[in-house]
Protein backbone atom coordinates (compact mmCIF):
# COMPACT_ATOMS: atom_id res chain seq x y z
CA UNK A 1 0.00 0.00 0.00
CA UNK A 2 3.09 2.66 0.81
CA UNK A 3 4.42 2.01 -2.52
CA UNK A 4 1.44 2.01 -4.34
CA UNK A 5 1.08 5.76 -2.51
CA UNK A 6 4.82 6.56 -3.35
CA UNK A 7 4.48 5.91 -7.14
CA UNK A 8 4.59 8.32 -9.13
CA UNK A 9 2.02 7.47 -11.89
CA UNK A 10 -0.04 7.36 -8.69
CA UNK A 11 1.06 10.39 -7.38
CA UNK A 12 0.19 12.33 -10.20
CA UNK A 13 -3.32 10.98 -11.06
CA UNK A 14 -4.79 11.21 -7.16
CA UNK A 15 -3.37 15.11 -7.69
CA UNK A 16 -5.22 16.03 -10.46
CA UNK A 17 -8.01 14.97 -9.17
CA UNK A 18 -7.89 16.90 -6.29
CA UNK A 19 -6.56 19.96 -7.72
CA UNK A 20 -9.57 21.08 -8.34
CA UNK A 21 -10.83 21.37 -4.85
CA UNK A 22 -7.54 22.52 -3.24
CA UNK A 23 -7.56 25.66 -5.37
CA UNK A 24 -11.34 26.07 -4.31
CA UNK A 25 -10.69 25.52 -0.69
CA UNK A 26 -8.10 27.70 -0.66
CA UNK A 27 -9.89 30.55 -2.82
CA UNK A 28 -12.64 30.35 0.12
CA UNK A 29 -10.65 30.47 3.05
CA UNK A 30 -8.79 33.48 1.42
CA UNK A 31 -11.86 35.25 0.97
CA UNK A 32 -13.43 34.75 4.02
CA UNK A 33 -9.96 36.21 6.01
CA UNK A 34 -10.06 38.94 4.01
CA UNK A 35 -13.27 39.98 4.66
CA UNK A 36 -12.81 39.12 8.25
CA UNK A 37 -9.64 40.87 8.39
CA UNK A 38 -10.04 43.99 6.32
CA UNK A 39 -13.83 44.84 6.71
CA UNK A 40 -15.06 43.17 9.86
CA UNK A 41 -12.23 43.39 12.20
CA UNK A 42 -12.43 46.49 14.62
CA UNK A 43 -9.64 48.92 14.35
CA UNK A 44 -6.96 48.62 16.62
CA UNK A 45 -6.95 50.91 19.24
CA UNK A 46 -3.05 51.36 19.20
CA UNK A 47 -2.02 50.49 15.83
CA UNK A 48 -5.07 51.61 13.87
CA UNK A 49 -5.64 50.17 10.63
CA UNK A 50 -1.93 49.56 10.06
CA UNK A 51 -2.35 46.03 12.03
CA UNK A 52 -4.38 44.66 9.15
CA UNK A 53 -1.09 43.71 7.84
CA UNK A 54 -0.90 41.07 9.79
CA UNK A 55 -3.60 39.10 7.56
CA UNK A 56 -0.59 38.57 5.09
CA UNK A 57 2.79 39.25 6.94
CA UNK A 58 1.86 36.02 9.75
CA UNK A 59 0.08 33.82 7.42
CA UNK A 60 3.41 34.47 4.92
CA UNK A 61 5.46 34.04 8.10
CA UNK A 62 4.32 30.83 9.43
CA UNK A 63 4.11 28.67 5.41
CA UNK A 64 7.97 30.49 5.26
CA UNK A 65 8.74 28.26 8.35
CA UNK A 66 6.45 25.39 7.27
CA UNK A 67 7.54 24.81 3.73
CA UNK A 68 11.16 24.70 4.95
CA UNK A 69 10.03 21.73 7.50
CA UNK A 70 8.24 20.19 4.43
CA UNK A 71 11.30 20.17 2.83
CA UNK A 72 13.23 18.60 5.75
CA UNK A 73 10.76 15.78 6.07
CA UNK A 74 10.98 15.34 2.50
CA UNK A 75 14.87 15.45 2.83
CA UNK A 76 15.19 12.63 5.28
CA UNK A 77 13.34 10.47 3.50
CA UNK A 78 15.06 10.85 0.51
CA UNK A 79 18.13 10.31 2.16
CA UNK A 80 17.58 7.10 3.99
CA UNK A 81 15.23 5.81 1.62
CA UNK A 82 15.74 7.24 -1.25
CA UNK A 83 12.12 8.08 -2.42
CA UNK A 84 11.83 10.17 -5.34
CA UNK A 85 8.40 11.24 -4.49
CA UNK A 86 9.91 13.17 -1.31
CA UNK A 87 12.77 14.61 -3.33
CA UNK A 88 10.44 16.01 -5.85
CA UNK A 89 7.82 17.33 -3.19
CA UNK A 90 11.45 19.01 -1.50
CA UNK A 91 12.37 20.67 -4.53
CA UNK A 92 9.08 21.86 -5.91
CA UNK A 93 8.78 23.74 -2.36
CA UNK A 94 11.75 25.32 -2.26
CA UNK A 95 10.86 28.32 -4.33
CA UNK A 96 7.29 28.73 -2.78
CA UNK A 97 8.74 28.75 0.69
CA UNK A 98 11.86 31.60 -0.64
CA UNK A 99 8.40 34.05 -1.64
CA UNK A 100 6.14 33.46 1.23
CA UNK A 101 9.48 34.22 3.39
CA UNK A 102 10.25 37.23 0.68
CA UNK A 103 6.64 38.78 1.24
CA UNK A 104 7.39 38.43 5.18
CA UNK A 105 10.01 40.43 4.91
CA UNK A 106 8.84 43.16 2.79
CA UNK A 107 5.57 43.51 4.28
CA UNK A 108 7.19 42.93 8.08
CA UNK A 109 9.19 46.02 6.77
CA UNK A 110 6.53 48.02 5.96
CA UNK A 111 4.48 47.19 9.03
CA UNK A 112 8.02 48.69 10.99
CA UNK A 113 8.30 51.78 9.51
CA UNK A 114 5.33 53.51 11.35
CA UNK A 115 5.67 51.30 14.26
CA UNK A 116 9.01 51.17 14.93
CA UNK A 117 9.98 54.22 13.09
CA UNK A 118 12.46 52.61 10.90
CA UNK A 119 12.47 49.77 7.40
CA UNK A 120 14.22 47.10 9.65
CA UNK A 121 16.37 46.74 12.42
CA UNK A 122 19.23 43.65 12.90
CA UNK A 123 16.39 42.17 15.41
CA UNK A 124 16.67 38.49 16.40
CA UNK A 125 13.49 37.72 14.56
CA UNK A 126 14.03 39.66 11.71
CA UNK A 127 17.77 38.75 11.23
CA UNK A 128 16.80 35.36 11.47
CA UNK A 129 14.25 35.44 9.34
CA UNK A 130 16.20 36.77 6.35
CA UNK A 131 18.89 34.19 6.85
CA UNK A 132 15.88 31.36 6.29
CA UNK A 133 15.74 33.72 2.93
CA UNK A 134 19.56 32.83 1.92
CA UNK A 135 18.82 29.16 2.83
CA UNK A 136 15.89 28.78 0.32
CA UNK A 137 18.03 30.55 -2.49
CA UNK A 138 21.39 28.44 -1.64
CA UNK A 139 19.05 25.64 -1.67
CA UNK A 140 17.20 26.57 -5.07
CA UNK A 141 20.72 27.88 -6.52
CA UNK A 142 22.63 24.39 -5.29
CA UNK A 143 20.09 22.40 -7.29
CA UNK A 144 20.19 24.37 -10.36
CA UNK A 145 24.17 24.17 -10.51
CA UNK A 146 24.40 20.46 -10.42
CA UNK A 147 22.83 18.57 -13.33
CA UNK A 148 23.22 15.11 -12.27
CA UNK A 149 20.11 14.30 -10.80
CA UNK A 150 21.29 12.31 -7.64
CA UNK A 151 23.81 14.42 -6.80
CA UNK A 152 21.42 17.20 -6.59
CA UNK A 153 18.57 15.57 -5.14
CA UNK A 154 21.69 14.86 -2.06
CA UNK A 155 22.88 18.00 -1.99
CA UNK A 156 20.00 19.71 -1.43
CA UNK A 157 19.03 17.43 1.32
CA UNK A 158 21.92 18.03 2.69
CA UNK A 159 21.30 21.71 2.85
CA UNK A 160 17.65 21.39 4.43
CA UNK A 161 18.85 19.05 6.97
CA UNK A 162 21.35 21.48 8.26
CA UNK A 163 19.18 24.42 7.83
CA UNK A 164 16.94 23.49 9.74
CA UNK A 165 18.58 24.55 13.19
CA UNK A 166 17.45 28.15 12.05
CA UNK A 167 13.52 26.86 12.17
CA UNK A 168 13.38 27.23 15.88
CA UNK A 169 15.63 29.95 16.27
CA UNK A 170 13.12 31.86 14.45
CA UNK A 171 9.92 30.52 16.62
CA UNK A 172 11.64 31.53 20.06
CA UNK A 173 13.86 34.13 19.33
CA UNK A 174 10.98 36.60 20.69
CA UNK A 175 11.54 34.35 23.77
CA UNK A 176 14.82 33.87 24.09
CA UNK A 177 16.27 37.60 23.17
CA UNK A 178 14.80 41.18 24.26
CA UNK A 179 13.69 42.23 20.70
CA UNK A 180 11.11 44.76 19.71
CA UNK A 181 9.26 42.24 17.48
CA UNK A 182 6.15 41.35 18.83
CA UNK A 183 6.00 37.94 21.31
CA UNK A 184 3.76 35.29 20.32
CA UNK A 185 -0.60 35.47 20.17
CA UNK A 186 -1.35 32.26 18.13
CA UNK A 187 0.52 29.58 20.34
CA UNK A 188 -1.81 30.73 23.21
CA UNK A 189 -5.00 29.74 22.38
CA UNK A 190 -5.76 29.26 26.25
CA UNK A 191 -5.09 33.20 26.54
CA UNK A 192 -4.87 34.30 23.75
CA UNK A 193 -3.43 38.57 23.12
CA UNK A 194 -6.09 39.14 20.21
CA UNK A 195 -9.43 39.69 20.26
CA UNK A 196 -11.44 36.86 18.63
CA UNK A 197 -13.27 39.14 16.09
CA UNK A 198 -9.59 39.19 14.86
CA UNK A 199 -7.98 35.92 15.49
CA UNK A 200 -10.79 34.09 13.69
CA UNK A 201 -10.02 35.91 9.98
CA UNK A 202 -6.16 35.62 11.07
CA UNK A 203 -6.24 31.65 11.21
CA UNK A 204 -8.70 31.94 7.98
CA UNK A 205 -5.97 33.01 6.48
CA UNK A 206 -2.92 30.78 7.81
CA UNK A 207 -5.26 27.96 6.14
CA UNK A 208 -5.76 29.59 2.88
CA UNK A 209 -2.25 30.15 2.45
CA UNK A 210 -1.55 26.69 3.27
CA UNK A 211 -4.15 24.98 1.00
CA UNK A 212 -2.44 27.58 -1.50
CA UNK A 213 0.74 26.39 -0.94
CA UNK A 214 -0.80 22.89 -1.20
CA UNK A 215 -2.24 23.58 -4.47
CA UNK A 216 0.62 25.36 -6.27
CA UNK A 217 2.69 22.52 -4.90
CA UNK A 218 0.40 19.99 -6.77
CA UNK A 219 0.63 21.03 -10.13
CA UNK A 220 4.67 21.75 -9.91
CA UNK A 221 5.30 18.07 -8.78
CA UNK A 222 2.65 17.02 -11.43
CA UNK A 223 5.07 18.85 -14.17
CA UNK A 224 7.98 17.71 -12.23
CA UNK A 225 7.09 14.22 -12.48
CA UNK A 226 6.63 14.25 -16.04
CA UNK A 227 9.63 15.98 -16.53
CA UNK A 228 11.69 13.08 -14.44
CA UNK A 229 9.40 10.44 -16.17
CA UNK A 230 9.37 11.00 -19.43
CA UNK A 231 10.98 8.39 -20.82
CA UNK A 232 8.67 5.59 -18.88
CA UNK A 233 5.88 4.42 -21.13
CA UNK A 234 2.81 5.11 -18.84
CA UNK A 235 3.94 8.95 -19.52
CA UNK A 236 3.99 8.44 -23.68
CA UNK A 237 0.94 6.62 -23.59
CA UNK A 238 -0.75 9.78 -21.34
CA UNK A 239 1.24 12.02 -24.29
CA UNK A 240 -0.58 10.06 -26.92
CA UNK A 241 -3.81 10.44 -25.07
CA UNK A 242 -3.92 13.99 -24.78
CA UNK A 243 -2.53 14.23 -28.63
CA UNK A 244 -5.33 11.99 -29.52
CA UNK A 245 -7.96 14.73 -28.22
Amino acid sequence: MIKKWLSLQYTYDWLGKILPWLGLMSCLFVGLGLVGGLWLAPMDYQQGNAFRIIYVHVPSAFWSLGVYSVMFACSVMYLLWRVKLADIIANASASLGATFTLIALVTGALWGKPMWGTWWIWDARLTSELILFFLYLGYLGLRSAISDQQRSAKAGAVIALLGMIDIPIIHFSVEWWATLHQGPSLSRFAKPSIANEMLYPLIAMIIGFGLFYTTVLAVRVRTKILMREQGTLWVKNWLMARSAL
